[in-house]
């Protein structure tokens, strides 16, 4: 992380803007470790994305926060493909005599490369190194822009339920956390505290009998057909196609947090 960061740092002094893609769902928690010290040195457009997937009400709030702060920020849905109006926005800054010089920048699986498609054209022209700005960086051309994808990055000393409600969002790996079942029963776990099992019994039939978790998931694997010999319920493949369900939002709108809110492990 350190290394990346300081080529990040060099690269940002001669960049007009940074782009930080983060998830609609969970705006703090999909933050990039790195957005503080580049926001000193360059502008920083807050895009979030999967705006289709998260709460209307939620996603609201969260513009109204973050222009409350200052922020430049932007909700999209990037399947969609409409960012024109961003694009009009951003060129404004645009030096007259070269391209618009901008970074794509995010933790993983965020749509930082949908995002970029979308900025520079979907069948993007990779270019060489620009003389005077930093080596070894792959530069993307499209009309009046010049934009640079970087590597996902996440905190590794964030807490390790932050961890957990990211691989809900396919952003971490479940494997090194405790497993799909394990990270699928702490999400069945959430969406009964929150009051959203409806989205389940919707989904799949399956009621809240106030059942066991780990039972709710293995009931959920019999209705995805996760068997294996003797009728037995795989649970890591029912904990990972449940996960995918939910991180793709075929289960419907929900979001992880809200402007405010505080996590449940910072509460003594």
């Amino acid at each position: 992380m350190a290394k990346g960061k300081r080529k990040l740092e060099e690269l940002a002094k001669k960049l007009d803007l940074i782009f930080e893609v983060r998830d609609a769902r969970a705006p703090n928690m999909t933050s990039s470790p790195l957005t503080e010290s580049f926001s000193k040195v360059c502008p920083v457009y807050i895009i979030l994305s999967r705006a289709d997937l998260a709460e209307e009400g939620a996603t609201k709030a969260w513009l109204h926060f973050f222009k409350e702060k200052k922020r430049k920020v932007w909700a999209l849905n990037l399947l969609e493909g409409k960012i024109e109006p961003l694009r009009r926005d951003i060129l404004r800054l645009r030096p007259p005599y070269r391209e618009l010089r901008v970074a794509v920048m995010g933790i993983p699986n965020v749509g930082k490369s949908l995002f970029l498609n979308l900025l520079v054209g979907r069948k993007r022209a990779q270019v060489g190194g620009i003389p005077g700005v930093t080596r070894g960086v792959s530069w993307y051309k499209g009309q009046d822009i010049l934009a640079v994808d970087s590597p996902g990055i996440l905190d590794p000393r964030s807490h390790v339920e932050i961890h957990r409600r990211l691989a809900w969002l396919g952003s971490s790996r479940p494997d090194v956390i405790g497993g799909c079942d394990a990270i699928a029963v702490s999400l069945l776990s959430f969406l009964r505290e929150r009051g959203l099992w409806r989205l389940i019994e919707d989904k799949w039939g399956i009621p809240d009998e106030g059942e066991d978790n780990l039972i709710l998931l293995e009931k959920i694997g019999r209705r995805l057909g996760c068997l294996v010999s003797g009728g037995r319920v795989d649970l890591a493949l029912a904990g990972q196609r449940f996960i995918d369900a939910f991180a793709t939002g075929k289960l419907g709108r929900v979001t992880l947090e809200w402007p405010g809110e505080r996590y449940p492990w910072e509460i003594d």
